[in-house]
């Protein structure tokens, strides 16, 4: 018998989950090189000088744009996700967003060519976000789709765990080049090398796509009959309440995530004053956290429910949002290392489960593209206005109504998994 018929996980599905963890990492290492760049030297690079404060907010609006350009992102690749198939998607997913991120490396700065230097970094920060909008749920469903029956959160979750395998190697590299270099060397060229790294990170995820088949889920969907003409009408027409609410329910997880990332670095190196290498090995350790609570929700939800964890997790991002004004607040690198170990840990608890959750909400002949919708529009109320959002509230009333703003995050999300009580088409896997 094979393994998937006894339950167990064979050397197929193991490189399966190897390639959902591995491509998901180089994505979002790509992705955060962008976030902490924006937090650290973007500012005054790209942008006309008026303030330190508004040069931030500007960095942190060419972030945002990248979430703007997700859920268009979700619609293309979603829509040859589901007619053409999951790997051919994720592997041009990957490459545009390779692309995008290479060619930063090599972009002018405003004191040299003006307002084209802003221009263009808009630009292909926006090919990121279109390259990631198809890249999530690509890599949720080559997991799931695949998972032996008990197993469908734990194989969810290997996408979820590129979160922090990203966000370590890209916070890592500039903290090394934070500890090698000047600060003068870092702003006229040391930062231009983790962009220039993501070319053999693409390559290595690309190695490892290229050797994958088609999913049994979406295989078997093409037996049953040809793929909707256009699976985002389809979406809009048959799957319109799972899709408002798998928006609405990830919300919490992209505010925690860029408030406890992007926001805090920005804040802890003007406002606070810790040196960037400093405030980098404290969010590296803190990230450890959301790895180690990633994997637990997954074990978690195969014993109970993704939707039960995740409703946990999302009551504790409510409370937790209480303890960041007092703890980040306090100036003490050790409460503020704590504050950001919890958030991160509460992270975890709504993000790992969402691997499983969110493409169970739909058939596999929209189901690519009913999971990037709903995941990428929640990335625009979640990700894209949380640290824009949270700098102009820190500007005017401190940090207090910042951690209001992330229990607000909390309670959306509780309240949309809430109103849907369907588990999803368990069934649908196969």
């Amino acid at each position: 018998m094979t393994a998937a018929k006894q339950g167990g996980v064979g050397p197929s599905h193991r490189r399966v989950l190897f390639a959902s963890l591995v491509g998901t990492a180089v994505e979002f290492y790509d992705f955060y090189i962008y976030a902490t760049a924006a937090a650290l030297v973007f500012g005054p690079l790209f942008f006309p000088s008026e303030s330190a404060s508004a040069q931030l907010l500007a960095a942190y609006a060419s972030f945002g744009l990248a979430f703007v350009a997700r859920p268009l992102g979700a619609s293309i690749f979603g829509h040859f996700g589901d007619r053409v198939g999951r790997k051919s998607t994720l592997v041009a997913s990957l490459m545009l967003m390779g692309g995008s991120t290479l060619l930063i490396a090599f972009l002018p700065t405003y004191q040299t060519v003006g307002w084209i230097a802003p221009l263009l970094l808009c630009i292909l920060r926006f090919g990121q976000g279109l390259g990631l909008g198809g890249e999530w749920g690509g890599a949720a469903l080559l997991a799931v789709e695949n998972a032996p029956p008990g197993w469908r959160a734990r194989f969810g979750m290997f996408p979820q765990l590129g979160a922090p395998v990203g966000f370590i190697a890209a916070n890592g590299l500039f903290l090394l080049l934070g500890l090698t270099l000047t600060p003068e060397q870092f702003r006229d060229w040391g930062w231009r090398l983790p962009f220039l790294a993501s070319a053999l990170l693409v390559g290595l995820g690309l190695w490892v796509r290229l050797r994958l088949t088609e999913t049994p889920a979406f295989a078997k969907a093409l037996e049953e009959g040809p793929p909707p003409r256009v699976p985002l009408a389809a979406l809009l027409r048959h799957h319109l309440p799972e899709t408002v609410a798998g928006t609405f329910a990830v919300v919490a997880c992209f505010a925690i995530f860029y408030l406890a990332t992007a926001f805090a670095l920005g804040y802890g190196t003007t406002t606070l004053g810790y040196s960037r290498e400093t405030f980098l090995a404290v969010q590296l350790g803190a990230i450890l956290f959301m790895a180690a609570s990633i994997i637990a929700a997954g074990w978690l939800s195969d014993i109970v429910s993704p939707r039960r964890v995740l409703m946990g997790g999302c009551i504790a991002t409510a409370l937790g949002g209480l303890l960041l004004g007092p703890m980040m607040g306090s100036g003490s690198l050790f409460l503020i290392f704590l504050f950001l170990a919890l958030a991160l840990t509460l992270m975890g608890f709504v993000y790992g489960p969402l691997g499983a959750w969110l493409p169970g909400l739909f058939p596999p002949q929209v189901r690519y593209t009913g999971a990037s919708m709903a995941f990428n529009l929640g990335g625009i109320l979640g990700g894209a206005l949380a640290p824009i959002i949270a700098q102009a509230l820190a500007d005017r009333g401190g940090l207090f109504p910042v951690g209001l703003y992330l229990s607000a995050a909390g309670l959306v999300s509780f309240i949309a998994l809430a109103a849907l009580r369907r588990q999803g088409r368990a069934q649908a896997f196969g």
